[in-house]
């Protein structure tokens, strides 16, 4: 970034020097021909400038918005004039209009920042520049003014340049410097924080937290590859897939998945396989692995002597548990990769009889891992949202000894529970992330989708209406219901709960020590629960919403819920004037997109005209979680920040687009099928200007750490740069840390730092716990959406950082990497 930034102003300094060379030949003949030519370009370019604000400006003004763009159009064409006949007043004239835009963007700019400045001042900046260089050499002006105005010229250059350099800088970070630091003891490994990295959010509560403290901010400068493994993962042709697998480490042992679930088994220490099983697993949608489970009978606590006894075999001891993405649930024998022969059938579990209309795995597929339960492991299912009668969001729990069902969660059945050999309710609420399991409690907690589909639900049955969108707790050796708590009441946002439920106790207002689920969401809240009961911890609100205008037969909640009592991340509403740009034209596009959109604030209300969705179906928070420091108390979560621009489309309507049930099509602008009442698909665009850049203000993600103690934002940082990516889809190569939209989680250590890959640039990042501040990077191959593990070795101590780089969400640039960091030999150890 410095190196970026040297070279601007070297490149500034440069340009400065070529324009006092103009200024000292604006005596001779050259001089003055160069002169005048550039007056008739600058006078074209601001009719241009004038043109396209007048008209756009009149475009906003007709819809109620700013009059600004619409009058500064006006006056730059009087510039113009001015400029092309060398009017002496044409110096005074641009000075007027930037002073006058300086006004109205200090008034009009919804806080005072960079990123809200920047496309407001900058554009009329480069004019005033132009044309007072200019206007310095028109005749009549004297010599007084002519330096007055040269000057001025150059106050101006060296202002813009300082822009230039302020923008690899980042800007919008929010810091409480009264934030308590916590200063109890640093978690350390044991019973309760076990080595081992056994669960995707490495224990069984999900807090993703690392209890180890030989890697500080004050070292992690020095981490270096250890170690590469190639995945040999397909990386081509459809279905190929996203690459967002965190590794299980056992001992010395990783166990990692591809998006088609190819399993292999690596040393910890060198990175070199130590076996390898693909199972030749293919689908066409949704095709990814975020992880595997694993089991060792010789630990579960839930099998007494006599059933430990029973199991006589030497294979199979302790198992990996895979669900694939052509539904299949199988076991490998963690020692050697074989297939387990007492599993299934041969080792496999079909999950897709009694299901529906899978279509061979099109429709339904595990998008989780199995979540081991004792002896048991619960899977849920990802289940396509295109009409009422798709396959059935049912949740299963077999037994990881032999593959037989356990119980099956059917909200269509009586009590909830399907009986053996009994079709499963279709189109019921599903669980597509990673349930939680509570050891103590004997509760499993699902974060639930809705039932399909998604963005109309005037014929929704009392099971979809109940459990939608909602924490379950089932009791995990029955499948029976405990409690549910909604999040979003008849959901017709794609609001469904993103991400595992995370088990931390904390204080209630009373001071009472309270088994808490912490559960964030794609709306920005975050709820806290009772484990026990459901019952908030933290304050909750019901709030009216807006429920008119409505589309054609449905029925709105009128009250929806809101997390008080703990922050909100990245939901602010939207406004005209919060709408950005690069430059005062993208920007005015965009407030013309949001003026003639339908918008009323959180939870619109879908219609038929373009609405506009914000939080989106994207979040706010989305699978990737959160990270908890159990030595300080503080929780991590990063978010992204695209508002969608909607509109519901009518069967007959959507007789003119090419729609196919077969398929979900890439759904930015397209329409996604939606066969539902009245209507045959929705229209989704993200709210961007024609250049593809988000028209809300930067950031467009964040990662933000909130006291758990106080429910207080300690701070928040933009996330990312635009190295990778730019307008147009073209990769700027610049390292502008605007803050990018975020995928994956973070992962906390005791030694105090939160290690981070989900950006759209390719790096790995270690922001200082304390203060947000990033204190370490490194170039990957590739983009990388997985949350990073960390581990120490039990061979030889080291302390390892491991990332799986794949490739980002819709990134061109696809690898098969499995990266390890670790500090030289000899170094903080």
């Amino acid at each position: 970034m410095k190196q970026t930034a040297v070279a601007a102003v070297v490149a500034g300094v440069s340009l400065e020097r070529w324009i006092m060379d103009m200024v000292e030949a604006e005596t001779s003949g050259r001089g003055l021909a160069l002169r005048d030519l550039f007056r008739v370009l600058l006078a074209l370019l601001v009719l241009i400038v004038a043109l396209a604000l007048a008209v756009g400006g009149f475009a906003l003004l007709r819809l109620g918005g700013s009059a600004y763009y619409f009058v500064a159009g006006l006056a730059y064409a009087v510039l113009a004039v001015l400029v092309f006949r060398r009017h002496r007043r044409a110096a005074v004239a641009s000075v007027a209009i930037f002073l006058a835009t300086c006004v109205w963007a200090l008034f009009d700019a919804p806080r005072f920042g960079y990123w809200e400045l920047l496309p407001r001042l900058v554009v009329p900046a480069l004019i005033l520049m132009l044309s007072l260089w200019l206007c310095a050499g028109f005749p009549g002006v004297r010599p007084g003014a002519r330096r007055r105005r040269n000057a001025g010229a150059l106050a101006v250059f060296l202002a813009l340049l300082a822009t230039l350099v302020a923008a690899f800088f980042p800007h919008g970070a929010i810091v409480d410097p009264a934030a308590p630091a916590h200063d109890g003891g640093a978690a350390r490994a044991g019973p309760d924080n076990p080595d081992d990295w056994a669960f995707y959010g490495r224990n069984a509560a999900g807090t993703r937290f690392a209890p180890y403290g030989q890697i500080t901010p004050a070292n992690v400068g020095r981490l270096q590859v250890a170690w590469t493994y190639r995945t040999g993962r397909r990386t081509t042709g459809a279905g190929a897939g996203v690459d967002e697998n965190t590794p299980l480490q056992i001992g010395a042992t990783l166990y990692s998945c591809t998006p088609e679930n190819r399993v292999a088994a690596i040393d910890g220490d060198t990175g070199k396989p130590v076996w390898t099983f693909d199972p030749g697993a293919h689908t066409a949608e949704h095709v990814s692995c975020r992880g595997v489970g694993y089991y060792d009978i010789d630990r579960d606590a839930s099998l007494d002597a006599a059933q430990k006894a029973a199991y006589t075999a030497q294979a199979c001891r302790q198992r990996i548990l895979v669900s694939s993405v052509d539904a299949r649930l199988f076991a490998l024998d963690a020692h050697t990769g074989a297939l387990c022969p007492g599993f299934g059938e041969n080792g496999y579990v079909d999950l897709k009889p009694h299901m529906g209309p899978t279509e061979q795995s099109k429709r339904y597929h595990p998008t989780s891992l199995p979540v081991v339960m004792g002896h048991l492991a619960v899977i849920g299912g990802w289940v396509r949202d295109i009409v009422d009668g798709e396959p059935s969001g049912v949740v299963r729990a077999f037994d990881v000894r032999d593959g037989s069902l356990a119980w099956a969660w059917d909200v269509g059945k009586p009590e909830g529970l399907a009986q053996p050999g009994e079709d499963f309710t279709l189109a019921t609420p599903n669980v597509w992330t990673i349930p939680t399991y509570d050891h103590e409690l004997n509760l499993v907690y699902l974060p639930t989708g809705n039932g399909p589909p998604d963005y109309w639900g005037g014929d929704r049955s009392a099971a979809k209406e109940k459990y939608g969108s909602a924490v379950v707790a089932l009791d995990a050796a029955t499948g029976k219901l405990r409690w549910a708590y909604q999040t979003v009441h008849h959901d017709v946002w794609d609001y469904d709960l993103p991400s595992q439920p995370v088990l931390y106790d904390i204080a209630n207002a009373q001071g009472e020590k309270i088994p808490a689920l912490i559960q964030t969401t794609k709306t920005g809240n975050i709820f806290v629960l009772d484990r026990r009961t459901g019952q908030p911890v933290t304050a909750v609100e019901e709030r009216p919403v807006p429920t008119v205008p409505a589309a054609q037969g449905e029925r709105l909640s009128p009250t929806q819920p809101f997390s008080v009592g703990m922050p909100v991340i990245g939901a602010e509403p939207l406004s005209e004037r919060a709408m950005w740009g690069i430059t005062p034209f993208d920007q005015l596009y965009c407030r013309i997109k949001f003026k003639d959109s339908h918008y009323q604030g959180a939870f619109t209300p879908p219609t038929e005209r373009p609405y506009i969705e914000w939080p989106s179906l994207l979040g706010g928070m989305n699978w990737g979680g959160v990270s908890i420091d159990e030595s300080r108390g503080l929780m991590f979560v990063n978010d992204m920040r695209m508002a969608l621009r909607m509109s519901l489309v009518t069967r007959e309507e959507a007789k003119r687009f090419k729609v196919s049930t077969d398929e979900v099509p890439g759904f930015m602008g397209t329409l996604r099928p939606q066969l539902a009442g009245p209507y045959g698909g929705v229209r989704i665009d993200i709210l961007q200007s024609p250049l593809g850049v988000p028209c809300v203000t930067p950031p467009f993600g964040t990662m933000s750490a909130i006291d758990l103690k106080t429910r207080k934002l300690v701070w928040q940082v933009p996330l990312g740069t635009v190295q990778d990516t730019g307008p147009l889809g073209i990769k700027t190569h610049l390292p502008l840390p605007i803050g990018m939209p975020t995928l994956g989680g973070p992962t906390s250590t005791a030694s105090g730092l939160v290690f981070f890959a989900g950006t759209q640039d390719y790096y790995l990042r270690a922001l200082d716990a304390a203060t947000g501040r990033e204190v370490w990077k490194a170039r990957l191959p590739v983009g990388a959406v997985a949350a990073p593990l960390v581990y120490r070795s039990p061979k030889t101590g080291k302390e390892y950082v491991v990332i799986s780089a794949g490739g980002t969400s819709h990134s061109p640039d696809v690898g098969d990497y499995v990266i390890a960091y670790a500090l030289p030999d000899g170094a903080g150890r």
